[in-house]
């Protein structure tokens, strides 16, 4: 089952041709989740060719206008194709006034269901089949969380050679096992799948983070990430103007990855619109100099998600 992450908007505060703000999709094989949705997401929705109209759900961090810019036009687009399943919409305290004011003033034409969750508590806010969604908060200047997208763990791998040694052999017998289930050998003794599956292979795990003063609990949260999108908004030269304004530099970034454990790979985002794709190299650079495994996220790049086994 391929995961994927594409990189709809990089940028911050403002939109900068070549650069839409902040938005990420991550696609499930045939299910989508948008983490934000800055001005320009639906552009670059349209040119990576995506589904737009499969996206089951929406998980806000906050309500500042460059995180939900592009979520009135999100709504108004998926009423443009026959939808049958609702859109969630998940997010801190007035995501639903954002969502029911902005339906009133547009007088949008709305066809199918909406139902906005706002969330208050860490904790599990959307769950699916093998997966689930947890949010977490983060400290900026106004109500804000983080996510975390895991999957369950899967079964183990399959050992032909014990199932073989325990009389099953070849065959539909093989599948039954496989699936976690027990069957009967042909001499009449009982397998079970444990008795020939290695141990419980752990799922695949994505993080969200943005708009957030550094605080060591983050790291805790995002533990595990096979891909941790993290902003990286400042260079360390104005670390304290990223504290005063609750904000992250590449650098910290970079600390919360090293130190969460097992961090495969950090993406950075939500770059300050003052520097030029030039000047984005010294905010990769002090990131790697903590974190080696780091990069630049960029408009409309697509990141797949293997399983690490």
């Amino acid at each position: 089952m391929n995961l994927e992450a594409f990189v709809l908007g990089s940028g911050g505060m403002m939109p900068l041709p070549g650069r839409h703000l902040t938005s990420v999709l991550l696609r499930r094989e045939g299910d989508l989740f948008l983490f934000d949705c800055g001005e320009g997401t639906q552009v670059s929705l349209r040119r990576l060719n995506l589904r737009w109209k499969k996206i089951n759900a929406i998980f806000i961090s906050h309500t500042h206008a460059d995180h939900v810019t592009g979520l009135p036009g999100m709504l108004m687009l998926s009423s443009q194709v026959d939808r049958c399943e609702p859109m969630y919409i998940i997010g801190p305290p007035k995501t639903r006034s954002y969502v029911e004011s902005s339906r009133s003033v547009l007088d949008m034409y709305i066809n199918y269901e909406i139902i906005v969750r706002e969330t208050t508590e860490p904790g599990v806010v959307f769950e699916g089949e093998g997966f689930r969604v947890r949010a977490f908060p983060l400290r900026h200047t106004k109500p804000c969380f983080g996510y975390v997208f895991e999957e369950e763990p899967r079964a183990g791998l399959f050992h032909p050679e014990r199932a073989r040694r325990l009389g099953v052999p070849e065959g539909p017998l093989w599948s039954v096992l496989q699936s976690g289930g027990a069957v009967r050998a042909p001499g009449g003794a009982e397998v079970r799948s444990e008795q020939v599956l290695g141990p419980p292979r752990r799922g695949r795990r994505f993080s969200y983070v943005t708009d957030a003063s550094y605080t060591d609990d983050i790291a805790r949260h995002v533990g595990g990430s096979d891909l941790l999108i993290c902003e990286g908004m400042f260079t360390k030269e104005l670390e304290s103007s990223a504290r005063e304004k609750k904000h992250l530099t590449a650098e910290q970034a970079a600390r919360i990855a090293r130190s969460a454990g097992r961090v495969e790979r950090l993406g950075l985002i939500h770059y300050s619109p003052r520097y030029t794709e030039r000047e984005l190299r010294t905010l990769l650079s002090e990131a790697r100099e903590v974190f080696p495994n780091a990069f630049l996220t960029r408009d409309r790049q697509v990141i797949p998600i293997p399983f690490v086994d």
